[in-house]
């Protein structure tokens, strides 16, 4: 028996990432929420036979064993909290709350209730990150002490269609909410916990956010510099490790993304068209090319039907959703006024 799964929102999120790869994972998408006509459409398009609602009451009430809140950041908490209150286990696309308030609110309906929720740090499964993990247990960089992280574009005009980026900090828009919690996520997964140490967060374009660097020091010792903006002429590396034996560098961003955009899904929970990022280990002027690790969303959710079926830890630690989300709100607080 496939797991049933209802998506609240289909949009970017819900029917580019969530619905495929739900899909590669065997799960049986039951029920969409959307009172949009157009992704109404998508979605019957997508899966023909999934019921199509129009609230949260009417989604949870189709027998799911999961629910993923796939909407604007604006409604996560109150929809995550209906389908937690229904016995529902609830995947949240990240962020999982728009503050630390929120997410610490959703984080304990869910321990008061005995009902599982996870956020969806999908890019902790990317080829830089899974290649990342590799490296540093190799210890071929020797004592690492810094690292560089950004999702950098070149936007100069604000897309006005783009709730993300017109809606203020409070209702859940801007590249900081946006873009940070990845770089967050992946470097606590890979350096362990941090504390922010300084951020800016502002707005060059004169809508939403969108320039925000983070500096973060891990108990490790390694610091990490994160930097995602939409207002950048020349990105730098999507990753950069400095250690004392050489460097790391990662220049292009994973593929999955352009692969699930294209409609392309990872069948039986494998990629069936390459999903590896090159990478380099830099010594000075001595560059050497080394076996990148293929990304894989679909095991976020090959771990979330096993923790559903079988009770193995969910994929991603609430802890570590509070820790990113508090990271998230000092930052604001501090760079805002820098």
């Amino acid at each position: 028996m496939s797991l049933r799964v209802g998506i609240a929102g289909y949009g970017l999120a819900g029917r580019y990432f969530h619905a495929p790869l739900l899909k590669g994972c065997g799960f049986e998408v039951a029920a969409v929420l959307t009172t949009n006509p157009v992704r109404v459409g998508h979605a019957l398009q997508d899966f023909p036979a999934t019921a199509v609602v129009e609230s949260m009451q009417e989604l949870v009430g189709h027998n799911l064993d999961l629910v993923v809140v796939a909407s604007a950041n604006l409604v996560h908490a109150e929809q995550a909290a209906v389908a937690l209150k229904a016995g529902i286990p609830v995947v949240v696309d990240k962020p999982m709350g728009r503050n630390y308030e929120e997410t610490t609110a959703i984080v304990e309906l869910s321990k008061t209730l005995g009902v599982p929720v996870s956020t969806f740090f999908n890019r902790r499964w990317d080829s830089d990150a899974l290649t990342i993990k590799k490296v540093i247990a190799s210890g071929v960089l020797g004592d690492i002490h810094r690292m560089d992280s950004r999702f950098e574009r070149f936007r100069p005009e604000v897309n006005p269609d783009s709730w993300r980026e017109n809606l203020s900090a409070e209702d859940g828009g801007g590249q900081h909410l946006d873009l940070q919690p990845h770089l967050i996520s992946t470097a606590i997964d890979w350096f362990g916990k941090a504390e922010l140490v300084t951020a800016t967060v502002r707005s060059i374009r004169g809508a939403a956010d969108d320039d925000s660097v983070l500096v973060l020091r891990h108990d490790s010792g390694v610091m990490s510099y994160l930097s995602a903006s939409a207002v950048v002429g020349a990105p730098g590396p999507r990753i950069r490790i400095l250690g004392s034996k050489g460097a790391l560098v990662i220049n292009d961003l994973d593929p999955q993304e352009a692969l699930l955009r294209a409609g392309k899904y990872p069948a039986g929970a494998v990629w069936s068209e390459p999903t590896t990022s090159a990478a380099f280990i830099h010594r000075g002027t001595e560059v050497e090319e080394i076996q990148g690790v293929p990304g894989n969303y679909a095991l976020f959710y090959a771990a979330v039907a096993s923790a559903i079926s079988k009770g193995t830890p969910w994929p991603i630690s609430n802890d570590d959703a509070l820790l990113v989300s508090l990271i998230i709100d000092q930052a604001r607080t501090i760079g805002t006024h820098a």
